[in-house]
Protein backbone atom coordinates (compact mmCIF):
# COMPACT_ATOMS: atom_id res chain seq x y z
CA UNK A 1 0.00 0.00 0.00
CA UNK A 2 1.12 3.40 -0.72
CA UNK A 3 1.92 5.94 2.16
CA UNK A 4 0.21 8.82 1.93
CA UNK A 5 -0.16 11.92 4.28
CA UNK A 6 -3.28 14.18 4.98
CA UNK A 7 -1.71 17.49 2.77
CA UNK A 8 -1.10 14.93 -0.12
CA UNK A 9 -5.20 14.99 -0.75
CA UNK A 10 -5.46 19.07 0.09
CA UNK A 11 -6.22 21.41 -2.71
CA UNK A 12 -4.36 24.30 -3.15
CA UNK A 13 -8.04 26.17 -3.41
CA UNK A 14 -8.65 28.77 -0.86
CA UNK A 15 -11.44 27.26 1.28
CA UNK A 16 -14.65 29.20 0.92
CA UNK A 17 -17.38 28.29 3.76
CA UNK A 18 -18.38 30.69 7.13
CA UNK A 19 -15.80 30.38 9.86
CA UNK A 20 -16.81 27.96 12.37
CA UNK A 21 -19.04 25.71 9.88
CA UNK A 22 -19.04 21.75 10.35
CA UNK A 23 -17.87 21.27 6.85
CA UNK A 24 -14.37 22.04 7.97
CA UNK A 25 -14.45 19.10 10.02
CA UNK A 26 -15.74 16.74 7.86
CA UNK A 27 -13.09 18.02 5.16
CA UNK A 28 -9.90 17.66 7.75
CA UNK A 29 -11.55 14.43 8.79
CA UNK A 30 -11.97 13.20 5.16
CA UNK A 31 -8.16 14.10 4.32
CA UNK A 32 -7.07 11.87 7.29
CA UNK A 33 -9.06 9.24 5.91
CA UNK A 34 -7.61 9.39 2.84
CA UNK A 35 -4.03 9.18 3.45
CA UNK A 36 -4.91 6.23 6.30
CA UNK A 37 -6.64 4.34 3.12
CA UNK A 38 -3.44 4.49 0.73
CA UNK A 39 -5.47 5.48 -2.45
CA UNK A 40 -3.39 7.30 -4.77
CA UNK A 41 -4.96 10.97 -5.51
CA UNK A 42 -5.53 10.10 -9.04
CA UNK A 43 -7.57 6.92 -8.29
CA UNK A 44 -9.79 9.08 -6.35
CA UNK A 45 -13.02 10.57 -6.99
CA UNK A 46 -15.16 13.25 -5.59
CA UNK A 47 -18.02 14.01 -6.64
CA UNK A 48 -21.17 16.85 -5.37
CA UNK A 49 -24.21 18.09 -5.77
CA UNK A 50 -25.20 21.69 -5.27
CA UNK A 51 -25.24 23.35 -1.81
CA UNK A 52 -22.62 24.27 0.84
CA UNK A 53 -21.38 20.84 1.57
CA UNK A 54 -20.82 20.38 -2.19
CA UNK A 55 -17.89 22.63 -2.59
CA UNK A 56 -15.77 20.20 -0.91
CA UNK A 57 -14.15 18.63 -4.33
CA UNK A 58 -13.24 22.12 -4.69
CA UNK A 59 -10.97 21.06 -1.64
CA UNK A 60 -9.50 18.04 -2.74
CA UNK A 61 -6.53 17.13 -4.61
CA UNK A 62 -7.95 14.20 -6.69
CA UNK A 63 -10.33 13.94 -9.38
CA UNK A 64 -13.98 15.76 -8.42
CA UNK A 65 -17.17 16.79 -10.38
CA UNK A 66 -19.44 19.77 -8.90
CA UNK A 67 -23.02 18.26 -10.43
CA UNK A 68 -26.16 19.44 -10.47
CA UNK A 69 -28.54 19.97 -7.59
CA UNK A 70 -29.43 16.22 -6.33
CA UNK A 71 -28.07 14.52 -9.81
CA UNK A 72 -24.68 13.68 -7.38
CA UNK A 73 -25.54 10.09 -6.55
CA UNK A 74 -26.57 9.46 -10.24
CA UNK A 75 -23.10 10.79 -11.44
CA UNK A 76 -20.89 9.04 -9.00
CA UNK A 77 -22.70 5.99 -9.69
CA UNK A 78 -21.80 6.27 -13.42
CA UNK A 79 -18.00 7.39 -12.28
CA UNK A 80 -17.74 4.15 -10.30
CA UNK A 81 -19.62 1.74 -13.22
CA UNK A 82 -17.44 3.09 -15.48
CA UNK A 83 -14.08 2.69 -13.81
CA UNK A 84 -14.43 0.44 -10.35
CA UNK A 85 -11.04 0.84 -9.61
CA UNK A 86 -11.86 4.41 -8.51
CA UNK A 87 -12.86 5.17 -5.16
CA UNK A 88 -15.59 7.08 -5.37
CA UNK A 89 -16.65 9.64 -2.53
CA UNK A 90 -20.41 11.50 -2.99
CA UNK A 91 -20.33 14.72 -0.78
CA UNK A 92 -24.18 16.21 -0.10
CA UNK A 93 -26.35 17.93 2.03
CA UNK A 94 -29.56 16.93 3.54
CA UNK A 95 -30.90 19.14 0.76
CA UNK A 96 -29.56 18.43 -2.04
CA UNK A 97 -29.51 14.58 -0.80
CA UNK A 98 -32.76 13.95 0.37
CA UNK A 99 -35.07 16.38 -1.70
CA UNK A 100 -34.30 17.09 -5.38
CA UNK A 101 -31.79 13.90 -4.94
CA UNK A 102 -33.92 11.70 -3.19
CA UNK A 103 -34.83 8.89 -5.64
CA UNK A 104 -31.06 9.00 -7.02
CA UNK A 105 -30.07 8.54 -3.32
CA UNK A 106 -32.61 5.64 -2.37
CA UNK A 107 -31.57 3.99 -5.57
CA UNK A 108 -28.06 3.97 -5.25
CA UNK A 109 -28.10 2.47 -1.94
CA UNK A 110 -30.69 -0.07 -2.89
CA UNK A 111 -28.25 -0.94 -6.06
CA UNK A 112 -25.84 -1.62 -3.59
CA UNK A 113 -22.99 0.75 -5.71
CA UNK A 114 -19.47 0.54 -4.19
CA UNK A 115 -19.53 4.29 -3.19
CA UNK A 116 -19.46 6.27 -0.03
CA UNK A 117 -22.07 8.90 0.50
CA UNK A 118 -21.11 11.30 2.85
CA UNK A 119 -24.54 13.02 4.12
CA UNK A 120 -23.89 16.29 5.89
CA UNK A 121 -27.01 17.16 7.65
CA UNK A 122 -27.05 20.57 9.51
CA UNK A 123 -31.17 20.44 8.56
CA UNK A 124 -31.44 23.67 7.05
CA UNK A 125 -30.90 24.86 3.37
CA UNK A 126 -27.53 27.28 4.07
CA UNK A 127 -26.84 28.11 0.51
CA UNK A 128 -29.82 29.60 -0.33
CA UNK A 129 -30.29 31.54 2.87
CA UNK A 130 -31.83 29.29 5.91
CA UNK A 131 -35.18 27.86 4.52
CA UNK A 132 -36.27 24.36 6.00
CA UNK A 133 -35.01 21.29 4.97
CA UNK A 134 -36.13 17.35 4.59
CA UNK A 135 -34.59 17.18 7.95
CA UNK A 136 -35.75 19.80 9.82
CA UNK A 137 -38.23 18.87 12.16
CA UNK A 138 -41.94 19.80 12.49
CA UNK A 139 -42.77 23.39 13.92
CA UNK A 140 -39.54 24.57 13.01
CA UNK A 141 -39.45 28.11 11.95
CA UNK A 142 -37.12 29.40 9.12
CA UNK A 143 -37.65 31.91 6.28
CA UNK A 144 -39.45 29.58 4.59
CA UNK A 145 -41.75 28.69 7.34
CA UNK A 146 -42.12 31.95 9.59
CA UNK A 147 -45.07 29.98 11.45
CA UNK A 148 -43.32 26.51 11.99
CA UNK A 149 -43.34 23.79 9.11
CA UNK A 150 -46.40 21.09 9.54
CA UNK A 151 -44.91 18.27 8.09
CA UNK A 152 -42.75 15.67 10.02
CA UNK A 153 -39.21 15.59 8.46
CA UNK A 154 -37.09 12.67 6.64
CA UNK A 155 -34.87 10.25 9.12
CA UNK A 156 -31.50 9.56 6.68
CA UNK A 157 -31.34 6.18 8.53
CA UNK A 158 -34.80 5.38 8.06
CA UNK A 159 -34.31 5.74 4.31
CA UNK A 160 -30.71 4.25 3.90
CA UNK A 161 -31.71 1.03 5.69
CA UNK A 162 -35.45 1.25 4.45
CA UNK A 163 -33.10 1.33 0.74
CA UNK A 164 -31.51 -2.16 1.53
CA UNK A 165 -28.43 -0.07 2.76
CA UNK A 166 -26.11 -2.17 3.74
CA UNK A 167 -23.72 0.27 5.59
CA UNK A 168 -25.10 3.20 8.01
CA UNK A 169 -22.93 5.04 10.00
CA UNK A 170 -23.00 8.77 12.18
CA UNK A 171 -20.58 10.87 13.08
CA UNK A 172 -20.53 14.48 14.24
CA UNK A 173 -18.71 17.57 12.26
CA UNK A 174 -16.42 18.02 15.09
CA UNK A 175 -14.99 14.63 15.63
CA UNK A 176 -11.94 14.61 14.27
CA UNK A 177 -10.68 12.17 16.51
CA UNK A 178 -13.00 9.29 15.61
CA UNK A 179 -14.56 9.98 12.10
CA UNK A 180 -11.43 9.46 10.34
CA UNK A 181 -11.75 5.88 11.26
CA UNK A 182 -15.49 5.56 10.36
CA UNK A 183 -14.97 7.53 6.64
CA UNK A 184 -11.79 4.18 6.50
CA UNK A 185 -14.47 1.54 7.65
CA UNK A 186 -16.85 3.19 4.75
CA UNK A 187 -14.60 2.93 2.27
CA UNK A 188 -12.84 -0.63 3.06
CA UNK A 189 -16.67 -1.57 2.86
CA UNK A 190 -17.61 -3.41 -0.35
CA UNK A 191 -21.18 -1.34 -1.49
CA UNK A 192 -23.06 1.81 -0.82
CA UNK A 193 -21.60 3.29 2.28
CA UNK A 194 -23.72 6.18 3.70
CA UNK A 195 -22.17 8.21 6.31
CA UNK A 196 -24.19 11.19 8.20
CA UNK A 197 -22.78 13.47 9.73
CA UNK A 198 -24.36 15.83 12.28
CA UNK A 199 -23.31 19.22 11.21
CA UNK A 200 -23.76 22.82 12.62
CA UNK A 201 -24.77 25.61 10.17
CA UNK A 202 -23.28 28.46 12.21
CA UNK A 203 -25.07 31.40 10.34
CA UNK A 204 -28.87 29.71 10.13
CA UNK A 205 -29.37 26.84 12.06
CA UNK A 206 -26.02 26.97 14.94
CA UNK A 207 -26.81 25.23 18.25
CA UNK A 208 -29.23 22.73 16.76
CA UNK A 209 -27.60 19.91 18.01
CA UNK A 210 -26.36 21.49 20.92
CA UNK A 211 -28.67 18.99 23.08
CA UNK A 212 -26.20 16.29 22.07
CA UNK A 213 -22.78 17.17 20.66
CA UNK A 214 -22.58 20.00 23.74
CA UNK A 215 -19.06 18.29 25.80
CA UNK A 216 -21.25 18.87 29.08
CA UNK A 217 -23.73 16.33 28.11
CA UNK A 218 -22.68 14.23 24.56
CA UNK A 219 -21.26 11.30 26.96
CA UNK A 220 -24.79 11.09 28.14
CA UNK A 221 -26.50 12.00 25.53
CA UNK A 222 -24.30 9.69 22.58
CA UNK A 223 -23.50 6.18 22.49
CA UNK A 224 -20.79 5.01 20.06
CA UNK A 225 -21.86 1.50 18.97
CA UNK A 226 -18.67 -0.70 18.36
CA UNK A 227 -19.09 -3.74 16.58
CA UNK A 228 -19.03 -7.31 19.25
CA UNK A 229 -19.40 -4.53 21.82
CA UNK A 230 -21.45 -4.17 25.09
CA UNK A 231 -23.57 -0.94 24.59
CA UNK A 232 -22.28 1.65 26.92
CA UNK A 233 -22.16 4.97 27.65
CA UNK A 234 -22.19 8.05 30.46
CA UNK A 235 -19.89 10.11 31.71
CA UNK A 236 -19.01 7.02 33.80
CA UNK A 237 -19.71 4.39 31.49
CA UNK A 238 -22.43 3.07 33.64
CA UNK A 239 -25.15 3.19 31.51
CA UNK A 240 -26.39 0.77 28.86
CA UNK A 241 -29.06 -0.23 26.25
CA UNK A 242 -30.88 -3.24 27.15
CA UNK A 243 -34.02 -5.03 25.16
CA UNK A 244 -37.45 -4.40 26.75
CA UNK A 245 -39.98 -6.34 25.08
CA UNK A 246 -39.84 -4.95 21.08
CA UNK A 247 -38.24 -2.17 22.11
CA UNK A 248 -34.82 -0.56 23.69
CA UNK A 249 -34.18 0.95 26.82
CA UNK A 250 -31.10 3.12 28.60
CA UNK A 251 -30.62 1.89 32.45
CA UNK A 252 -28.17 2.58 34.60
CA UNK A 253 -25.80 -0.63 35.16
CA UNK A 254 -26.43 -2.18 38.94
CA UNK A 255 -29.79 -0.31 39.50
CA UNK A 256 -32.87 -1.92 39.25
CA UNK A 257 -31.91 -5.63 38.85
CA UNK A 258 -30.25 -4.22 35.40
CA UNK A 259 -26.46 -5.77 35.60
CA UNK A 260 -24.11 -5.59 32.26
CA UNK A 261 -24.73 -9.20 31.13
CA UNK A 262 -27.92 -8.18 30.61
CA UNK A 263 -26.85 -4.92 28.02
CA UNK A 264 -26.67 -5.64 24.49
CA UNK A 265 -24.05 -6.53 22.93
CA UNK A 266 -23.75 -4.75 19.31
CA UNK A 267 -24.10 -6.98 15.69
CA UNK A 268 -23.27 -4.34 13.26
CA UNK A 269 -22.78 -7.67 10.90
CA UNK A 270 -26.38 -8.98 11.46
CA UNK A 271 -28.41 -8.77 8.05
CA UNK A 272 -31.68 -8.43 9.71
CA UNK A 273 -31.77 -4.69 10.23
CA UNK A 274 -34.80 -3.95 12.50
CA UNK A 275 -32.31 -3.67 15.43
CA UNK A 276 -30.04 -1.35 13.57
CA UNK A 277 -32.97 1.07 12.62
CA UNK A 278 -34.21 1.24 16.27
CA UNK A 279 -30.69 1.96 17.69
CA UNK A 280 -30.01 4.36 14.15
CA UNK A 281 -33.36 6.03 15.53
CA UNK A 282 -32.60 7.17 19.14
CA UNK A 283 -33.05 10.94 19.32
CA UNK A 284 -30.93 11.59 22.54
CA UNK A 285 -33.98 11.78 24.90
CA UNK A 286 -34.71 8.53 26.71
CA UNK A 287 -32.02 7.18 24.73
CA UNK A 288 -28.73 8.09 23.68
CA UNK A 289 -28.19 9.22 19.64
CA UNK A 290 -26.07 6.15 18.24
CA UNK A 291 -22.52 7.16 16.38
CA UNK A 292 -19.91 5.34 14.47
CA UNK A 293 -20.72 2.15 12.55
CA UNK A 294 -24.35 1.27 13.11
CA UNK A 295 -24.52 -1.46 10.32
CA UNK A 296 -22.38 -2.83 8.23
CA UNK A 297 -23.19 -6.44 5.82
CA UNK A 298 -21.50 -7.74 2.79
CA UNK A 299 -23.46 -8.05 -0.13
CA UNK A 300 -22.71 -8.23 -3.82
CA UNK A 301 -22.25 -4.94 -5.47
CA UNK A 302 -23.44 -3.28 -8.40
CA UNK A 303 -20.70 -2.67 -10.14
CA UNK A 304 -18.94 -5.64 -9.34
CA UNK A 305 -21.92 -7.98 -10.65
CA UNK A 306 -22.18 -5.44 -13.78
CA UNK A 307 -18.67 -5.93 -14.64
CA UNK A 308 -18.86 -9.95 -14.14
CA UNK A 309 -21.79 -9.58 -16.36
CA UNK A 310 -20.47 -7.70 -19.44
CA UNK A 311 -17.08 -10.16 -18.73
CA UNK A 312 -19.53 -13.43 -18.67
CA UNK A 313 -21.09 -12.18 -22.51
CA UNK A 314 -18.31 -11.33 -23.88
CA UNK A 315 -16.20 -14.58 -22.92
CA UNK A 316 -19.51 -16.48 -24.55
CA UNK A 317 -18.92 -14.54 -27.89
CA UNK A 318 -15.06 -13.42 -27.88
CA UNK A 319 -15.22 -12.34 -31.56
CA UNK A 320 -18.51 -10.01 -31.84
CA UNK A 321 -18.43 -6.45 -31.93
CA UNK A 322 -20.48 -3.72 -31.46
CA UNK A 323 -21.05 -3.33 -35.57
CA UNK A 324 -21.64 -7.08 -35.57
CA UNK A 325 -24.33 -6.36 -33.04
CA UNK A 326 -26.09 -3.31 -34.51
CA UNK A 327 -26.47 -5.66 -37.93
CA UNK A 328 -28.69 -7.70 -36.04
CA UNK A 329 -31.08 -4.94 -35.66
CA UNK A 330 -33.52 -3.32 -38.11
CA UNK A 331 -32.02 -0.97 -40.46
CA UNK A 332 -32.94 1.57 -42.71
CA UNK A 333 -31.02 3.97 -45.16
CA UNK A 334 -31.83 7.81 -45.27
CA UNK A 335 -31.26 9.40 -48.36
Amino acid sequence: MNSYEAKDFKSTQLVRWCPGCGDFGVLSSLHKAMATLGVAPHNTAVISGIGCSSRLPYYMNTYGFHTIHGRGAAIATGTKVANPKLSVWLATGDGDCLAIGGNHFIHAVRRNVDINILLMNNKIYGLTKGQYSPTSARGFVSKSSPYGTVEDPFRPAELAIGARGKFFARIIDTDVKNAPDILVAAAKHKGTSVIEVILNCVIYNDGINESIVNRDVRADKTITLKHGEKMRFGKDNNRGIVQDGFNLKAVTIGEGGHTLDKVLVHDAKTVDPTLHLKLALMDGGELPVALGIIRDVEAPTYDAEMEKQIADVQAKKPSRKLRDYLLTLDTWEVK
